[in-house]
């Protein structure tokens, strides 16, 4: 069974983001998916210092809620992040986690399918999933998307129940990421995932 990871970056557990997710794991659950969702918003992470460690032990050098969802996320068939809009940005705590979560890890992230949702009250939404989106991207792994950019609209939670286009984005993002789920396993199986290449490293002033 495939399984993907939840993230809420709000620090509302019942807010304007989890009604979003909420309806992504439902949806999930009918296709067969197995989910877990992990509340971040509401926790003190604070951000990377490039202090190198984790090149050495495998893991972050803070011990805490990052390194706990690193070992799910390296089982994990995908992964969806949320979050609120902050000054037209995703919210610092999940910034700062997500910094972490994938700088300090070394597993392949390839092939696992992300999906980053926003919340907004009016502003700001497309400018946020183009940053999480990036996560993604850098690492080889397939962006799941919907029929509409993957966003919810509301103050409240009870606006974004109303804001009926967004709950039906999120239902179909998940059916889409679903089936990317379950076709990248096969593929996983038949052995027939890309071989990438890996040891350019190129450091612009010198070329080297």
């Amino acid at each position: 069974m495939a399984k993907v990871i939840l993230l809420n970056g709000s620090p509302h557990v019942h807010g304007c983001t989890a009604t979003a997710l909420d309806e992504m794991i439902r949806t999930f659950e009918a296709e067969g998916v197995e989910t877990e969702l992990i509340q971040v918003g509401n926790q003190a992470i604070r951000g990377c210092v490039a202090c190198g460690s984790c090149a050495k032990t495998g893991k972050c050098v803070f011990d805490d809620l990052v390194n706990e969802v690193a070992k799910k996320f390296e089982e994990a068939d995908g992964l969806v992040v949320g979050s609120p809009v902050y000054y037209a940005s995703p919210n610092g705590t999940i910034l700062s986690f997500m910094d972490r979560l994938f700088y300090s890890t070394s597993f392949s992230k390839q092939m696992k399918v992300g999906a980053a949702v926003v919340s907004c009250r009016r502003g700001g939404n497309t400018a946020s999933f183009d940053v999480l989106n990036k996560y993604f991207t850098i690492s080889g792994m397939p962006v799941a998307s919907s029929t509409y950019w993957n966003q919810v609209h509301g103050f409240t939670a009870e606006d974004v129940k109303k804001d009926l286009e967004g709950l039906q984005t999120m239902r179909n993002l998940a059916k889409n990421m679903s089936f990317m789920m379950k076709c990248f396993a096969e593929a996983k199986k038949a052995d027939i995932i890309p071989q990438l290449e890996r040891g350019a490293f190129t450091s612009f002033p010198d070329g080297k």
